[in-house]
């Protein structure tokens, strides 16, 4: 793990599927694997958990697996989201202007109810 200030290390899909490979082929403990590639200070096991984590990924998705984002704020270019139809567009907006006006007239009926009461309690 980062120390206070420092920013964490990304590490490329390859390093890490070349890491597990190795790791597999050779009979590498997570320990041993953490030295080995000099991953960082294991002291804590903030490392060892790392590269456990990578293999989990691995058996479990592949190579693929490491080319997706995992962690944080989806990128704020939503390229995932599809159009909505033309006639959906449509009708939101329509929506959106109705209720727009409904809040607009409830907020002057408020004010007109509101004023009106006061005038009463002037008169008594």
């Amino acid at each position: 793990m980062a120390k206070k200030g420092q920013k964490q290390k990304k590490y490329s899909p390859e390093f890490k599927f070349n890491v597990i490979l190795d790791m597999r082929t050779n009979g590498l403990s997570y320990h041993e694997t953490v030295r080995k590639y000099n991953l960082g200070d294991d002291s804590i096991g903030g490392t060892r958990q790392m590269v456990q984590r990578w293999e989990r990924i691995y058996l479990e998705e592949g190579m693929e697996g490491f080319m997706k984002q995992r962690s944080g704020r989806p990128p704020k270019n939503r390229k995932f989201r599809e159009p909505l139809d033309k006639s959906v567009e449509e009708d939101l907006i329509a929506e959106n202007q109705r209720l727009r006006m409904e809040l607009e007239y409830l907020k002057k009926l408020s004010a007109l109810v509101l004023a009106d009461e006061q005038e009463k309690n002037k008169k008594q």
